[in-house]
């Protein structure tokens, strides 16, 4: 009597759509994932912090020139914590799903939480490398690298890094857009 061994739950298909996604959101084979350090989920914190500051501030101060009650004055206060608190928690999942890999031929990036999105930008197509920080992220020591391509919609950005780390991405990328695109 012949016996098989019954296959593995970790195949892409109907039967695990979990590793479907997995598959579909990989790295190039051969380049691991760079994750973004937690400088970017203490910015999205700060960030979600001030605004829900200033959106239940200037509901408060409206509610009580319209002449609401209390009442509804601490609904909308109650309801702008629970967003505030809510945005709090998941600055940590939205800094855990950005990642990139720089491959031989191209950078691909990955994030995003409700909407994952992978975008792969060829060295070649990259026309502008800069590096990008404002008040709050030089307080916080990380930058913005953003690859500016000859299409409008691809402006791609990896967010969070620490300043050293995103002037070397910078430098590499650029280095590599020059070489690409000297072969055209």
């Amino acid at each position: 009597m012949e016996t098989s061994e019954p296959t593995p739950k970790t195949e892409a298909g109907p039967s695990n759509p979990r590793r479907s996604v997995d598959v579909a959101f990989a790295a190039p084979e051969g380049v691991p994932w760079r994750r973004i350090p937690t400088g970017l989920a203490w910015y999205l914190r700060l960030e979600s912090v001030a605004v829900c500051l200033a959106a239940g501030a200037g509901g408060g101060v409206l509610a009580l020139l319209w002449g609401l009650p209390v009442w509804a004055l601490g609904v909308w206060l109650g309801l702008w914590l629970a967003a505030g608190a809510a945005l709090w928690f998941l600055a940590g999942s939205s800094q855990r799903s950005w990642g990139y890999a720089e491959a031989s031929a191209e950078l691909y990036l990955s994030y995003g939480v409700l909407v994952r999105r992978l975008v792969v930008v060829p060295y070649g197509r990259m026309q502008v490398v800069d590096v990008t920080t404002n008040l709050l992220e030089q307080a916080l020591g990380i930058a913005t690298v953003r690859v500016r391509t000859a299409a409008s919609a691809a402006d791609t950005r990896v967010v969070g890094l620490p300043l050293s780390e995103a002037v070397q991405l910078r430098d590499r990328l650029a280095a590599r857009s020059e070489s690409f695109s000297t072969g055209l």
